[in-house]
Parts: structure tokens; C-alpha cells; sequence
């Protein structure tokens, strides 16, 4: 991993840019990395849009998460934002749009083909930015993984050992395949579910919800769609790593 740029961005968070490979990725932790005691970590995933679009969105929760301790990191998804094309991923999207657009229903063979290829390519990246990222002396354990794409949290919560505690998104296509792979998490949960997401399935996210095998599963759902997530129900997803990450 090579950082690449820093800037501090005020007292509380120092930023910095990496690249892993030809992975770019976005480190933030709180205070001066050299002064600060080593803080638990928070992977937060972005949706499948670009670091550059989501950057204001991912940063509030730097910042948020920051001023509770934690450290934060991001990497771009495969196929995304700088990164190389990805055909095969632009014919799923297209295939995705066209039925949409015509009012059709989306397929299983569309939404295997948009999302399980990019769960195969994004884990492997996530883990190892894992392990680039925890030996500095800056970043403790335990980890968190917050947001992205639901199917990318539900594999990583089943691969990954270092991941302690998970929130996850329900606002995206869930193929068959992850309902088998949902019962094998153990790890705590706490999902937010927009309950008028027009890009998302509602009962597809409650029949996941139902089949993750966690002990300890919280499902917070509010009204309104895609990018209405209220404010509370980021505090409460912020007091959940609380919880099971100090």
C-alpha cells in the first residue's frame, strides 16, 4: 500500500489517499496518526457509483465515525470510478436498465450476473486491504464493515475473521446463491432498510434479513426510498460498532 496524498481536514480527522495494487482507497482516522492511540477500524464500502460521486457522503461518516474513535477506510470496487471497465459488469447493468425500463421483472440470471462476479472480485480486495491496513500502528482491532452492496457484506461477514460486527444496507439485488451464504453469518448485525427503496426488493431484504443465522440481528426500517436514510438511523448504526467494537 502507498499513500499517496494527506491533508488534515481539521483537528479531528487526518485524511489520506493509497492506492493497493491499482486499488484506490481513502484512509481517515482521528487526530494526528503519529499522537493518536491505535483505533478500531470501520471498512465502509461505497455503492457501486465511484469514490468521487460518494466522497461528500463517505466523509460525513469519516467524520461521524472519527469523533467516536474509530478509524475508516474505503476502496473503489472493481470496474468502478479510475478503475479499468469491466464489459461484462456493463452488459449486466445494461440488461438490469433495459428490464426496468420496461416495466419487466429483473431476472435471476441479470442479478446473478450484476452481482455475484463483483462479490467474487471485491472480498479478495477488501481482505487485502485488511491486511495492509491493520499493520499500522494507527489502526487496532476490532473491525467493522458498514454499507456497499449487501451481498458483499454478507460474504465478507462469513469469509472474513477479522470482521467483528457488520451494518449492512438493504438497497440493492440479492441473487439466490446469498440466501445459503447468509445462514452461515454469526456475526452481530445491524441492518437499515429504506422501506420504499424503488431500486430494492422489499421482501427480498426481509426474507435475507430472515435467513441471516446472527444471535444478535437488528432490522432498522424507515419510510422513504433510496437516499432518504434519516440522520437516527446513522446515530444508531454509530452507537451499534459502539457496542461491539470498544
Amino acid at each position: 500500500m502507498q499513500f499517496t496524498s494527506e491533508q488534515r481536514l481539521d483537528d479531528a480527522v487526518l485524511e489520506r489517499e493509497f492506492i493497493l495494487g491499482e486499488i484506490p482507497g481513502i484512509l481517515w482516522t482521528p487526530g494526528s496518526a503519529s499522537a493518536s492511540a491505535p483505533a478500531p477500524l470501520i471498512l465502509l464500502s461505497p455503492p457501486p457509483l465511484g469514490l468521487r460521486k460518494t466522497y461528500p457522503r463517505l466523509l460525513a461518516r469519516a467524520r461521524h465515525s472519527a469523533a467516536d474513535g474509530f478509524a475508516t477506510a474505503t476502496i473503489e470496487l472493481p470496474g468502478i470510478g479510475d478503475r479499468p471497465r469491466w464489459p461484462a459488469a456493463e452488459q449486466a447493468l445494461a440488461d438490469l436498465r433495459r428490464a426496468m425500463e420496461a416495466g419487466e421483472p429483473v431476472s435471476d440470471e441479470i442479478i446473478d450476473a450484476l452481482i455475484l462476479p463483483l462479490v467474487d472480485k471485491a472480498v479478495p480486495e477488501w481482505q487485502a486491504a485488511l491486511d495492509a491496513l491493520l499493520p499500522l500502528p494507527e489502526i487496532g482491532g476490532p473491525v467493522g464493515y458498514s454499507g456497499g452492496v449487501i451481498s458483499i457484506g454478507t460474504r465478507l461477514a462469513v469469509v472474513e475473521p477479522r470482521i467483528s460486527a457488520a451494518v449492512l444496507f438493504a438497497g440493492s439485488f440479492v441473487p439466490r446463491a446469498m440466501f445459503e451464504e447468509a445462514r452461515q453469518v454469526t456475526i452481530p448485525l445491524h441492518v437499515l432498510l429504506q422501506w420504499d427503496d424503488e431500486g430494492n426488493d422489499r421482501q427480498t431484504a426481509l426474507d435475507l434479513f430472515d435467513a441471516f443465522g446472527s444471535k444478535e440481528k437488528t432490522l432498522h426500517a424507515n419510510m422513504g426510498g433510496h437516499t432518504g436514510v434519516p440522520q437516527f438511523a446513522g446515530d444508531a448504526a454509530a452507537q451499534f460498532f459502539t457496542r461491539h467494537l470498544k
